[in-house]
């Protein structure tokens, strides 16, 4: 090995260290799905039903010192939505509701994350349902139990932005125009609050 070649090594192993090392320790953090829920609440007929996704993903870059970098991101796989009756939830994948063929995700992306006060944040970003997009305001609190975070919180989204429920479904009268969307993210990695 000649001298040349041994100090690019050199200096391609203290870049890469270096690179390693500007790395945020929160960049670590990932969702604990098996602990996480994400729900829904819609009335039929003025009657509350709930139901929830049962797959979904989260990207969290959150650091209670550093909101002006913090980033969330979230995927919904709108297939797997489910009221828990199976001639429902057969329905809920067609074109007048999710139409995931076409739209089979969900997706949220932060862009502003305000501190609110005594562990209460307010978490602005971009929600894009069905091929339409809306700018929301989600409302988060967070506790922290030894090296887990648990994110809360809930808001609501007007089904009929989102193209969700087209046709007759579009009635407001079988089926409310809101939706409450509850949450409840377990993390891990995030830094101490």
């Amino acid at each position: 090995m000649t001298a040349l070649t041994l100090t690019r090594r050199l200096a391609l192993t203290l870049a890469a260290a270096t690179a390693l090392a500007s790395v945020p320790a929160w960049a670590q953090q990932k969702l604990l799905s098996e602990q996480s829920e994400i729900a829904f609440v819609s009335k039929q007929m003025g009657v509350p039903v709930e139901g929830r996704f049962k797959k979904f993903d989260a990207q969290v870059a959150f650091d209670p010192a550093k909101l002006g970098t913090s980033k969330v991101a979230f995927t919904v796989d709108t297939g797997s939505a489910t009221l828990g009756v199976k001639e429902t939830d057969a329905e809920l994948p067609k074109a007048v509701w999710f139409n995931t063929p076409k739209f089979p995700q969900a997706t949220f992306q932060s862009s502003a994350i305000k501190v609110m006060g005594a562990g209460k944040y307010e978490v602005a970003g971009k929600l894009h349902i069905k091929g339409a997009s809306q700018d929301v305001v989600v409302p988060v609190v967070l506790t922290q139990s030894g090296a887990t975070t648990l994110a809360t919180g809930s808001f609501v989204i007007k089904r009929l932005a989102f193209k969700i429920g087209e046709n007759e479904w579009a009635d407001t009268s079988m089926v409310a125009d809101d939706v409450q969307v509850k949450f409840k993210l377990a993390l891990a990695g995030v830094p101490k609050l």
